[in-house]
């Protein structure tokens, strides 16, 4: 049984450089990185020193919060260097990855038959534990923690996203193990959010309620499916899990091995064949894009979608969560009297000088200017049209910004992290860093509040 879900506000933004639905095997890299700041909040104490040769599934570091919580090894190889900035803090950690792959094994789990405690310390030990995230602060769920549900979103509205139901084609029994094994992690439901209409392979699963979801970006979003099916209150606490975490979750349960393979859409403008690539967690980058080819000098390359993603360097490494790698032109031009001669080649929610309404079936090249410079707050209603949670976004903006606790949380901060503030800060003519502002803000009520 199914339910629906109607979002009317947001705004797709549709670009050119979409992935084609073909997989190729990327180059296998030398180095692999975990990068810590993909772990916010989290307090790393190594367990292995630079030097050592590890398993790929093997602990190399644990949470100094919660020891039990271990991240491990992507790949088999020695591990060349523990890259450290200010005051020694921890920012990458790099493998250098054997020929022959060596994995730890565990003994496999039946979800069916486990008990909630075996499957806890299962994941945790495994290294499975960091895909499970919490909210409300958009930090690695704490085990001893019982969510009142658990949320995925299998539907796509970001720009230039990763297909999901492409991805996980023939990964029905990895999915259904692993839900099977989180349902027992809550006493309330699993929800899973997919595309109305779309032939998902979240379709057959038992165990499960099944949403369909249908609207503009940000309807893809698992927050705003939560805000509709069951939001969160102050004292509450929901997990949520991305579908190709999912799959890594449910191979480790029924193989025993840890196997971080994704299937990674390269896309973009600036990309030459855009397609997806079979690669692991912390591969390069670059093995990617001289496989595809790039068809420009001056591009940038963003780890995750446009909206939501952080800028890397071609040489870096795919992030713990991402199964996108965006390719677009660096916008550090200007426009001479840009704002005052009409604009046919960008998007934009409002008319004032602007033709996109006009066509919202067009496919755009845009760059990353941001078409101004950072001012004041400027009132103009734009946040609430494409911002669909039942939430006054500017309001609470401005709360976080002022650092007023008690606001922040009559106005709804419990309920949203960053990204559900991606497309206000896409739309925003004042040009302020929204999602900066959103953790900053989390950042703050976590800390007063726990």
């Amino acid at each position: 049984m199914s339910t629906d879900i109607r979002i009317k506000k947001g705004l797709n933004i549709n670009l050119v450089g979409a992935a084609e639905p073909t997989t190729s095997k990327a180059v296998s890299s030398n180095v692999y990185s975990i990068i810590l700041d993909d772990f916010h909040g989290l307090t790393p104490k190594m367990l292995v020193k630079e030097g050592t040769e590890v398993k790929a599934g093997e602990p190399i570091f644990y949470n100094k919060n919660y020891e039990a919580m271990k991240f491990v090894a992507p790949v088999s190889g020695e591990l060349v260097e523990i890259e450290r900035g200010a005051r020694r803090r921890i920012l990458n950690i790099k493998i250098l990855a054997d020929k022959e792959q060596k994995t730890l094994e565990h003994s496999p789990l039946d979800p069916g038959k486990a008990s909630a405690e075996d499957i806890r310390a299962f994941l945790l030990e495994s290294g499975c534990w960091p895909f499970i995230k919490q909210r409300p602060y958009d930090l690695i769920a704490y085990p001893e923690d019982v969510p009142k549900a658990i949320f995925v979103s299998a539907y796509v509205t970001a720009p230039l996203a990763a297909d999901i139901n492409y991805s996980l084609n023939g990964k029905e029994a990895e999915l259904q193990a692993a839900l099977e094994a989180l349902s027992r992690l809550t006493p309330g439901k699993v929800h899973v959010g997919i595309g109305k209409g779309e032939k998902s392979p979240f379709a057959g699963l038992k165990g499960i309620n099944l949403h369909q979801v249908s609207g503009p970006h940000p309807a893809g979003l698992v927050g705003t499916q939560i805000n509709r099916i069951d939001p969160i209150n102050k004292g509450e606490r929901v997990w949520t899990v991305s579908p190709q975490d999912l799959v890594i979750i449910g191979e480790t349960l029924l193989t025993g091995k840890f196997n971080p393979e994704r299937i990674v859409a390269l896309a973009g403008s600036c990309v030459k064949n855009p397609k997806y690539y079979k690669t692991r967690i912390g591969a390069e980058i670059s093995t990617l894009l001289y496989a595809s080819g790039v068809n420009q000098k001056n591009f940038r390359v963003i780890n995750g979608d446009v909206l939501t993603g952080r800028k890397s360097r071609p040489e870096g490494h795919l992030g713990f969560y991402n199964n996108t790698v965006s390719v677009i032109p660096e916008g550090d031009d200007y426009e001479l009297f840009g704002w005052t001669t009409p604009v046919f080649d960008k998007i934009s929610p409002t008319r004032a000088l602007t033709f996109s309404w006009l066509m919202p079936g067009k496919k755009y090249d845009l760059d990353t200017n941001t078409n101004g410079e950072h001012r004041a707050f400027v009132v103009t209603g734009l946040y609430e049209e494409v911002f669909p949670l039942d939430i006054y976004p500017m309001q609470l903006l401005k709360a976080c910004m002022y650092k007023d606790i008690d606001e922040m949380e009559q106005l709804g901060l419990y309920e949203v992290i960053p990204e559900d503030f991606s497309l206000t800060e896409f739309v925003c003519i004042s040009k302020q860093p929204h999602q900066q502002i959103i953790r900053e803000g989390l950042d703050l009520l976590h800390k007063e509040i726990g």
